[in-house]
């Protein structure tokens, strides 16, 4: 007798989609990046006590700091929230996170104002973790900040 059992192949790494935040947290931040250069760090810091879970709101912190430590620790907590959300989305530890669906991009920038904030403060080991890093996640990563 002969039996055939399906089979299963693998299609390769699993890609995590992080999902969509709320229209209302984009519109915020919109407005924030509109405010004027004077206020617009202040009005990103609201948007980010309103919507801590918003990855984005942290990475434009962090480009927008006052100096490079708080650059650093606004990239640190986008990061750490990244990977709670990711977690939240299934993801694994492995897998890809790709620039191409747009949920994705604020942990993206997140781990890259990590990177080159850990870069601007001599830690370079950091920096190239978190460089190696988003080449996994996105094996076509290209800096915006090189």
């Amino acid at each position: 007798m002969d039996e055939q059992s399906p089979v299963s192949l693998s299609r390769g790494l699993p890609e995590t989609v992080i999902p969509p935040v709320p229209e209302q947290w984009r519109v915020a931040l919109d407005h924030a990046l509109s405010q004027p250069a004077e206020l617009r760090r202040a009005a990103l810091g609201e948007v980010a006590a309103l919507y801590p879970r918003f990855l984005d709101a942290w990475a434009e912190l962090s480009s927008q700091a006052r100096d490079r430590t708080e650059a650093y620790a606004y990239a640190r907590v986008g990061y750490h929230r990244g990977l709670d959300t990711l977690r939240g989305a299934g993801w694994h530890g492995t897998g890809y996170v790709r620039w191409v669906h747009e949920s994705n991009r604020g942990f993206l920038l997140a781990l890259e104002a990590l990177r080159r904030c850990a870069g601007e403060i001599g830690e370079t080991e950091e920096e190239e973790r978190c460089r190696t890093f988003l080449r996994q996640l996105e094996p076509g990563w290209v800096s915006p900040h090189p």
